[in-house]
């Protein structure tokens, strides 16, 4: 059964990398795409109308001068408009195409976590029947370091399995950080600090473990590197994502890190790589 991914595209300037990223995808995973832009359903029907049209011309148009930049093949495309509130829409469609991914561009208020929340991306996020895509490098960037933070919940081995089913050919590192209860108030002490060594020795024991039991489950493994970090876990992913970006950060919606909203938000805001975000479940 041929795949179907969903572009959201609304025009700007700024959406054309994640435009360009759907058609390359799109190409090489030979699935259909389909495009819709989303439309005013207030707007008088005779406006509706003659809009409709001038926006189908204008989606066309772009895709052909993507094509030409890039050099990319043309996959099967349908370009579609639809009328409503934005997010609504996206949901929608995508459930009614049963489409296998959802590619949208990135949030454009950079550095201002708090006006995430109630953005198209960030409602999408959180009700989307798959896996989400929010796109702000080019195209032409490859995607072959791809970095999964993980705690072996569910839903982090649904997103890694998510990960490896559509990147087989990358290099994937697993990110585990995790808090030692007293290091502010204990960690100079000598017998602490033994303690905090035998557990992290036992941690590091485990994850490893955990890492081989869950690499069995899962075929044609790819690279791999499972990095043990101690730290708050939202600021020890920050940090790696701003000294060594990955091409491509892949993270569960729900579940994972703790306090996931907040960290949804803080990345949508600060975008150091594209990211895709796989449902719980």
């Amino acid at each position: 059964m041929t795949q179907t991914l969903l572009f959201a595209c609304d025009l700007s300037a700024e959406n054309r990398a994640a435009f360009a990223r759907a058609l390359r995808l799109a190409g090489e995973q030979g699935a259909r795409l389909d495009v819709i832009h989303v439309l005013d359903p207030y707007l008088p029907r005779r406006v509706l109308h003659d809009l409709e049209t001038a926006v189908v011309a204008d989606m066309q148009a772009t895709l052909t001068d993507i094509r030409e930049d890039y050099a990319l093949p043309e996959p099967q495309v349908l370009l579609q408009t639809v009328a409503g509130s934005p997010y609504a829409e996206i949901i929608r469609e995508a459930h009614e195409r049963e489409v296998d991914m959802i590619i949208l561009g990135a949030h454009r208020k950079r550095g201002q976590p708090d006006l995430v929340a109630g953005t198209t991306l960030a409602r999408v996020l959180r009700s989307a029947p798959c896996p989400v895509l929010t796109v702000s490098h080019l195209a032409t960037q490859e995607w072959r370091d791809i970095l999964v933070p993980v705690d072996f919940s569910l839903t982090s081995r649904h997103t890694l399995r998510e990960t490896l089913k559509r990147f087989p050919e990358a290099r994937l590192t697993l990110l585990h950080a995790w808090d030692i209860p007293g290091e502010r108030e204990l960690g100079s002490h000598g017998d602490y600090a033994r303690w905090r060594d035998r557990e992290v020795a036992r941690l590091r024991t485990q994850l490893e473990r955990e890492t081989e039991q869950l690499m069995a489950e899962l075929d044609k493994v790819p690279e791999l590197e499972l990095v043990l970090e101690q730290g708050d876990p939202l600021e020890v992913l920050m940090t790696r994502l701003r000294r060594q970006p990955p091409d491509l950060l892949a993270l569960g919606s729900r579940g994972q890190l703790g306090r996931q909203s907040h960290i949804t938000e803080q990345l949508l805001a600060e975008p150091h790589c594209d990211i895709m975000i796989c449902r719980a479940w």
